[in-house]
């Protein structure tokens, strides 16, 4: 997305343990919304340390159905499971950025989008998953609307960048009030 909107930048991968960082957040109570925030800021610390003087881009999304959150499924089987309880039901995604700059958090925002999946019999969940393949183990929710997951919908309510996973136009808005961009 970043590169899309002619940001130049360099990928850099966090070394965070993201299920041993939000076990003890999960067992205090926090909620899917605050675990992406959690999670996007530790990953931009992470990279921060290492690159002192960077403004560093960390995100995360979690996806949020009657309270419980989802993670990408390892296996197609757990796709499948996933995809048959989100299926007729809505949910939200939520989308965390944070940006870190010498070894603090300079900025954070979390957006969320309301997702209706159309109702899916076993069939249909199983032609998608022919068709997409292992893609599916690469996403929360087991579906990428940029793909053929945008036929599993029928209603959204949301930022298109949220849902891909990044709240785009305020992360470019940031970077322009800080000087990082020019326009």
């Amino acid at each position: 997305m970043l590169q899309a909107a002619g940001i130049s930048f360099t990928a850099k991968a966090s070394a965070v343990d993201e299920r041993a960082l939000e076990a003890p957040l999960l067992a205090e109570g926090m909620g899917p919304r605050d675990l992406a925030v959690a999670l996007a800021e530790a990953k931009a610390l992470d990279v921060a340390a290492r690159h002192p003087g960077a403004l560093v881009i960390g995100g995360d999304q979690t996806l949020e159905l009657d309270g419980e959150r989802f993670t990408k499924p390892g296996s197609a089987a757990a796709a499948r499971a996933q995809l048959a309880r989100l299926a007729g039901r809505g949910h939200q995604l939520h989308s965390a950025v944070a940006v870190a700059h010498d070894g603090r958090i300079a900025w954070r925002h979390v957006a969320s989008a309301a997702m209706t999946m159309r109702p899916l019999d076993s069939a249909a969940i199983d032609a998608y998953l022919a068709l997409v393949g292992d893609k599916v183990m690469g996403s929360v929710g087991a579906y990428q609307l940029e793909g053929p997951g945008v036929r599993l919908f029928e209603k959204i309510d949301g930022d298109f960048f949220v849902i891909l996973g990044l709240p785009l136009l305020p992360l470019l808005a940031y970077l322009r009030d800080a000087g990082a961009i020019a326009w």
